[in-house]
């Protein structure tokens, strides 16, 4: 699916506009970045409700390329800035997380690998 794709089923915000139409396969829920650094891999879309830059470090070091921040979230502007500078997509959806993930999973966007 396409990042557009995930703004419609998300009913979500767009904060920083990256490529739109940059096709994404996969997805991870985490407010621990260090999980997301140790346990993520080929992820294409990051949500999590940590506002602060960190998010968007990892974000880089991971190679995603759309941070979706769940429940509304305020985000502040250096954050945004610093995902601009990056050319991440940053978009806030009112839903929580679990939601989120699932309605993304509904849709066709998978977890990456899965443990079986």
């Amino acid at each position: 699916m396409k990042v557009r794709d995930v703004v419609k089923i998300l009913k979500a915000d767009i904060l920083v506009e990256g490529d739109l139409d940059l096709e994404v396969r996969t997805a991870c829920g985490s407010d621990m970045m260090s999980d997301v650094l140790a346990f993520v891999k080929d992820q294409s879309v990051l949500l999590t409700g940590l506002t602060n830059p960190q998010v968007v470090r990892t974000a880089e070091m991971m190679d995603m390329h759309c941070i979706i921040f769940v429940r509304g979230k305020e985000i502040d502007a250096t954050v945004l800035e610093l995902a601009k500078e990056k050319g991440i997509t940053v978009l806030k959806t009112p839903y929580r997380m679990f939601t989120a993930c699932g309605l993304l999973y509904t849709n066709g966007l998978s977890g990456g690998s899965e443990v079986g």
